[in-house]
């Protein structure tokens, strides 16, 4: 029993005192290795989570940037089809019928003003006129094709049509200058008296209004045309209508005009004391 060699028990003795830490030891390293690992695992993780922060911020800046200029790109285009929509339909239908007058002029003085070949002609062209008058604002309202130069030129166009044709016709002594008179000057009269009141409010285009429009065109249109005969006296009876109707509206437009501008006037005091008060 005490011949057992040291060496042995010490080797015994130091293989127990090595084993725990020999355990220790192996505990550790895989410990660390799993703390590298992680280490080594979250390093992509978190370089991933930055490279895509960063993508997205990146992104988000582009997009602005293509956003602004979008929205630049879209308020050009939405100008440029605000300066192209002047050309829609109903304002070139105005544009035509502006161009017809000088037309119609040189169609109904041709020849002396006399030639029923000629005033047939100019009769054509004053047609088209009318027709043309009818549907351009038709068609801007139905569309929304309403335009300031359409605004503007529309109302010129049919007082330089119906007033070149009345001109002419007291010219060539077809028709007493008395009438030309009596229908231009309502015709000018109740423009410059709706730029007045236009502080005030809008007056609208009544039923009687558009009878006498297309009275006049018939009545002239008629007074053209080389007439004669039953068709003669008729054209004389259908101007009569179309002088009444345009002295009758012409009323009924001015009364209305004064309606609107002491209606106006009214709620602009009642407004005031309301804003002292």
């Amino acid at each position: 029993m005490t011949g057992v060699p040291a060496s042995a028990a010490g080797g015994s003795s130091s293989a127990r005192r090595t084993g725990p830490r020999g355990t220790s030891g192996a505990a550790q390293e895989p410990a660390e290795r799993t703390h590298q690992g992680s280490a080594v695992d979250r390093g992509p993780a978190e370089r991933g989570v930055t490279d895509r922060g960063a993508a997205d911020r990146g992104a988000a800046d582009r997009g602005s940037t293509e956003g602004g200029a979008a929205g630049r790109g879209g308020k050009i285009a939405a100008a440029a089809v605000n300066q192209a929509s002047v050309w829609n339909v109903a304002n070139l239908l105005t544009m035509l019928r502006l161009l017809l007058v000088p037309a119609f002029v040189a169609l109904m003085l041709g020849n002396g003003g006399y030639d029923p070949a000629w005033r047939s002609f100019a009769w054509a062209a004053f047609a088209v006129a009318m027709i043309t008058d009818l549907f351009d604002g038709h068609l801007a309202r139905t569309y929304n094709l309403v335009t300031d130069f359409g605004k503007i030129a529309d109302p010129i166009a049919d007082k330089a049509i119906m007033g070149a044709a009345l001109i002419c016709l007291s010219a060539l002594g077809d028709l007493p200058w008395w009438v030309t008179a009596v229908i231009l000057g309502r015709e000018l009269g109740i423009t410059v008296l709706r730029f007045v009141v236009i502080r005030y409010g809008v007056i609208p285009a009544s039923r009687g209004g558009k009878l006498k429009t297309l009275t006049q065109g018939i009545a002239v249109g008629m007074y053209v045309l080389a007439l004669t005969g039953p068709l003669a006296t008729l054209r004389f009876w259908v101007m009569a209508a179309a002088v009444v109707l345009t002295v009758a509206t012409g009323l009924d437009y001015v009364k209305q005009a004064i309606v609107l501008r002491r209606r106006g006037i009214a709620e602009r005091r009642a407004a005031s004391r309301g804003t002292e008060d």
